[in-house]
């Protein structure tokens, strides 16, 4: 459940991205919490911080903590009940109106990525490896122009968290790893390209670009490096800077 990813269908323009990021990072950034989320919408009456506590094994306090950071994005609807004895009211937490898919690559696009894959397929591999980077980093740096700049991202590890939250809101699902600098990380646990970049692994410069793009726009020109990816056989896919 940890790998599936929160996107909603509405376009990222340079006025809105920042904000969409924000917010999809802060309500679905940690996996424990969109797997609660998942659970509330199997439960058409609702769940409770104890039915969430007892499910994943947390403290009730913590399993609460992420309710409420659903229910402040907007993505839950609390009903407050009765107290029981001395104890605090009774909240139950069920899903919202608001339109939300729990999916992995966004359907409406899927046939212009196949189209893109087929077009790229016809080219010579280094050639086509070499634009594929070339727009993704350009895709990147016109994404990282709309995030506003902060005194922390003049570290590369909060760069690259920054990076990785705005591959999360485009439908990566990524996190960073590694606590040395030699050992950083961006970790995609989902690819919005589907089984497209399966077949067609040059799909794969895409989003390294998209990292080259945005790190060098937050923090200085770095030289991204695919560690692992799907299309190797591995669960993730891993760039290094």
């Amino acid at each position: 459940m940890s790998r599936q990813v929160l996107s909603e269908n509405a376009s990222l323009d340079s006025s809105d991205f920042s904000v969409t990021v924000s917010a999809v990072t802060s309500a679905f950034g940690d996996p424990t919490r969109r797997a609660i989320y998942v659970m509330a919408t199997q439960h058409l009456d609702g769940i409770t911080a104890t039915d969430a506590s007892r499910q994943f094994g947390l403290h009730a306090n913590v399993a609460r903590h992420h309710l409420e950071k659903l229910a402040a994005g907007g993505y839950l609807d609390v009903e407050v009940g009765a107290p029981s004895g001395a104890g605090r009211p009774s909240k139950r937490y069920t899903t919202s109106g608001r339109k939300v898919e729990i999916a992995g690559p966004v359907k409406r696009d899927d046939l212009l990525v196949a189209l893109l894959a087929r077009a790229l397929a016809l080219i010579p591999k280094d050639k086509a490896a070499q634009m594929a980077e070339e727009v993704g980093e350009e895709y990147g740096a016109a994404l990282a122009a709309a995030i506003k700049p902060t005194e922390h991202q003049r570290s590369l590890r909060a760069a690259m968290q920054t990076v990785a939250d705005a591959l999360t809101a485009h439908g990566f699902a990524a996190h960073t790893s590694g606590r040395r600098p030699s050992e950083l990380r961006i970790v995609s646990e989902l690819c919005p390209f589907g089984t497209v970049a399966i077949e067609h692994p040059v799909m794969c410069a895409i989003d390294r670009g998209m990292v080259r793009g945005m790190l060098t726009k937050l923090y200085g020109e770095v030289d991204p490096t695919l560690e692992t990816s799907r299309p190797q056989g591995a669960t993730a896919c891993e760039v290094s800077v």
